[in-house]
């Protein structure tokens, strides 16, 4: 194939998104290296929430593309269906101001909300009772999808338009001349390319240090869920109950998912590009814990069990905005990461935004708050250099 090469490092939602928007663009050859099956990592292992009412102007333009485009793909991607149930975010008396103070924005930027008390959420959705003083901020273009019908699905089209997605092929160092990077170097051999785009998640730093690149970026496990199928479905939408430390969500087969954090959990530190997934446990107890915060929300789990467990990783960044742009010191590289625990849900918009910066050296939004070039090496030698538990790296939900 005749035209720019790009190789992509990473076959989670991030890097199939970039390659797919790029094949729609009729972009040269498009190379997809994953170091294991595509969808092996945290995307997999993914609740899928997806809400537009974010804490940044980017953040809540970059969504509304996201949410365009999810209802788009349930068109373009067979097999797939972006679930349009609503995204309802909890809050108590404590942190709804924080919240509320960004009604505002969301007015100016026309993302549509709904502010709602405790007994409109239960008279809307019988299927919650939050407490009396919990608020309700509700989203009515979100959603969320199923992990395993979305990330085949993408992969599948992908293929179709012609990626050549290379499994099982790990990256162990971006390669340099002329002072660009000219493409990556795997154990089957050296693959040149124009351009280079860094979307792994958990062993990015890995990946990247290989040129001499450091992100401030931290590493958290993270833990969800899914229930057998209940004795009798419940209809609700998709919930950020930040109060609870939790989400919960419909899953597939008359089935609840919910995911819940371990806010006293040190960092999670990567030690090499060796590294899998599979090597994470949850905490002990946390099943029991999750029930017992839950059920009195959720009256359904009340004599739901626990069908499966998936552990995987979510990443933040120093001022937990995402990373995505070019890289000015590296020119021909390009990163998309620490998407807190919001990389499903960012996916069909960083996509994009990916391809755009690759193919058009220009993007449809505005993503200069997201650039890596906003840190400075002396504050991301300090950040990598302490160690944090995860209550101390802030909070994003989704």
């Amino acid at each position: 194939m005749s035209g720019p090469t790009v190789v992509i490092i990473g076959g989670g939602v991030t890097g199939l998104s970039t390659a797919y928007h790029l094949a729609l663009k009729r972009f040269g050859q498009i190379i997809l290296l994953d170091k294991g099956p595509v969808g092996d990592g945290s995307s997999s292992r993914a609740a899928a929430i997806i809400t537009g009412l974010l804490w940044s102007e980017t953040g809540v333009r970059v969504r509304q593309i996201a949410l365009r485009r999810y209802r788009e793909l349930s068109e373009e991607l067979p097999g797939y269906q972006f679930q349009a149930v609503g995204c309802l975010n909890w809050f108590d008396g404590a942190s709804w101001p924080e919240r509320e103070a960004l009604l505002p924005l969301y007015d100016r930027l026309g993302a549509p909300y709904e502010v709602l008390s405790a007994a409109e959420m239960n008279h809307r959705w019988p299927g919650l009772c939050p407490p009396e003083d919990f608020i309700g901020l509700h989203d009515p273009q979100g959603g969320y999808s199923e992990p395993d019908d979305y990330i085949p699905a993408l992969a599948a089209k992908c293929r179709q338009l012609g990626v050549d997605i290379r499994e099982r092929q790990q990256v162990t160092a971006l390669l340099m001349a002329g002072g660009r990077v000219r493409g990556v170097r795997t154990a089957a051999g050296d693959v040149s390319a124009d351009a280079v785009v860094c979307t792994t998640y958990a062993w990015t730093l890995k990946v990247l240090e290989t040129a001499g690149l450091q992100l401030p970026i931290k590493a958290f496990v993270h833990q969800r869920y899914v229930t057998r199928p209940l004795s009798r479905p419940v209809a609700i939408p998709a919930v950020n109950a930040n109060p609870l430390g939790g989400y919960v969500r419909p899953a597939a087969g008359g089935r609840l998912l919910l995911g819940i954090e371990t806010p006293e959990r040190s960092e999670w530190k990567v030690a090499s590009q060796d590294f899998h997934l599979s090597e994470l446990s949850a905490s002990p107890g946390l099943p029991d814990l999750l029930m017992s915060r839950f059920r009195p929300t959720v009256p359904a789990l009340g004599d739901a069990s626990w069908e499966y467990e998936r552990v995987g990783l979510i990443t933040f960044s120093l001022d937990l905005e995402p990373i995505l742009g070019p890289v000015a010191a590296l020119p021909g590289l390009f990163v998309g990461v620490a998407f807190h625990s919001g990389g499903f849900a960012y996916n069909p918009a960083s996509g994009l935004l990916l391809a755009e910066f690759v193919a058009d050296g220009r993007t449809c939004s505005d993503v200069a708050a997201f650039s890596p070039d906003r840190f400075n090496q002396q504050e991301t030698r300090a950040y990598l250099g302490r160690t944090v538990l995860q209550r101390d790296a802030g909070r994003r939900r989704h």
